[in-house]
This record gives structure tokens, sequence and C-alpha cells, in this order.
């Protein structure tokens, strides 16, 4: 991950990644989680507004995201997301991203390609795989270059990370903050995250502006909670005692793992990600 204005596919895809890829059920939180769903979803992105010296006019596009597994097999996330950024005067940044993931639902494997076009240019993929191993992970990346070098155990990957969040909120917390690693950037990149949990939402109660999912049948006894989390540069420093986030968003959070309503925001622009299309996928039992 980039910083957005000079990356916004990849900015975007870990914000949707996170927000939409639910699969993870891990160790002693499986019965406190339940089930997740296996599900796709079409997102439309549009700009909500803008601020800063690094203004955009306009912004829009498309991201098609498909999850599917269970606890034994482990869960594959498949992602594209095409989109436009008007900066004004004629210049626009027209991305293709495409992505690809595994997770085993012990929280020990992750697997990683993501492949990004900008404008013209070549593709700029990263490919790896993070193995947990002992008190540390170790990430092998074939691409951009080969290489090899370990994090902290405590970091945990983006299905972890959701995993963890509707733990705390059905425990009732507010606040979690945790480390985290998905291979975007060069394939070297963690943030440091802090998420924000508000009120849970029952399932009877109606949205605002609904969506297909609170249409959908699977979803409408859900609980769901809003949700805002931000991400920090972990080797940036601070200044004047606090760090700024590289970005934040926001999304109403199922308890089976499916998002809506998406609100992220880049610091210079904010940009809404509407649930417009959402269907149930058939998911194999464990044998």
């Amino acid at each position: 991950m980039t910083l957005p204005f000079r990356n916004p596919s990849r900015a975007l895809l870990l914000t949707i990644t996170v927000a939409a890829a639910s699969g993870l059920v891990q160790g002693s939180a499986t019965a406190a989680s339940g089930p997740f769903l296996a599900h796709q979803a079409l997102y439309d992105l549009s700009l909500v507004k803008s601020r800063g010296t690094n203004s955009v006019s306009d912004a829009r596009g498309r991201i098609l995201y498909n999850f599917s597994g269970n606890s034994c097999e482990g869960y594959t996330s498949e992602f594209r997301q095409v989109s436009e950024l008007d900066s004004g005067e004629g210049k626009v940044t027209l991305s293709d991203l495409r992505s690809s993931s595994w997770e085993d639902a012990a929280g020990k494997s992750y697997r990683f390609k993501i492949d990004t076009r900008m404008n013209d240019s070549e593709s700029s993929p990263v490919d790896g795989v993070a193995e947990r191993v002992g008190d540390h992970i170790t990430v092998k990346l074939t691409q951009p270059v080969k290489k090899t070098f370990n994090l902290d155990g405590s970091v945990v990957f983006p299905t972890e990370q959701i995993q963890h969040i509707i733990a705390a909120a059905r425990d009732g917390k507010s606040v979690l903050e945790q480390t985290v690693y998905d291979g975007s950037d060069n394939g070297e990149k963690v943030y440091n995250t802090l998420t924000v949990i508000g009120r849970p939402i029952t399932g009877d109660r109606a949205p605002s502006s609904p969506d297909p999912s609170t249409a959908s049948d699977a979803m409408k006894s859900m609980t769901r909670w809003p949700v805002t989390v931000s991400y920090f540069d972990r080797d940036a420093r601070a200044k004047d005692g606090e760090q700024t986030p590289v970005y934040s968003m926001a999304f109403e959070l199922y308890e089976n793992g499916v998002s809506r309503a998406l609100v992220l925001d880049y610091n210079d622009f904010v940009i809404s990600g509407a649930l417009d299309k959402f269907d149930v996928r058939d998911s194999k039992p464990c044998k």
C-alpha cells in the first residue's frame, strides 16, 4: 500500500478486502463468531467530497468481490477493481487491479497475488506467501523481487483482522488495536490499525439507506455494527506527538462477515462504496 493519491487502486484494494473479505474463523473464536457467508458483492464507487491541496474533482469505479471456502479447506477471495480518478485539467488516472488470496482457517498461512495496471503502464505484480512459524511470521516474496523476511508473530492477516473485530464487537468492546499485514505496496508494508466499534444494530432495525444486502433473506435477521478502522504507517514518525492515519474506512459489518455502506477517507478525498449487487454462494460443509 502506498499513499492513495499516488496509487488509489491499491489503497482501495486493502480497504475493500478488509471490509468485505470476511471468511476466516480462527481458533477459539469459531464459536463466538459463527459461520461466515460465501458470497459475491458488487460495489459502486463515487466521490463524496474533496479537500486539501491534492483535490479530486471526480471519482468513479466498480469492485467485484468473491469469497468462498470453509474452515477445513481455508478461505479464498478474488477481487477486481476498475476505477478512475479525475484531478481536473485533463488529469485522469485509470486503474485496473486484480487480487486473489487464500488463508487457512488457523491463521497460519496466507497466500496472495496482487496485479495493478495504471493508465498505460506495465503490470505491477506482487506475489508471495506468509507462514506463521513459532513466535514469528516468515514472508517469502517471488515478485516484485525474490525476498524473505520475518514479521512479529502478533501481526494478523486481513481476514484474521475481521474475525477479531467481530469477536470484539460481540464482547461489547468499543476499541481494538491490531497490526496488519496483507502483502500490499511492494509486499513489505505493515500497518498499525485502530478500530472503533459502535453499538450493535439488530436485524429488525430498518436501514436508512437499503441495499441488496438488507433485502437478502440470508441477512435480514443478522446483527451488524458500525465500524471505523484507521490505518497508520508503522514506520512513519508521529508529528507533534500524534500520527495521522494514511486512510480510514467506515462501514457496517454483519456478524457473518458481510459489509455494507462503505465510506473510504483518504484525507484529500472521500469515496463511498455502495453495495449494488449481492448474491449468496453455495458453501461446502467440512467433511
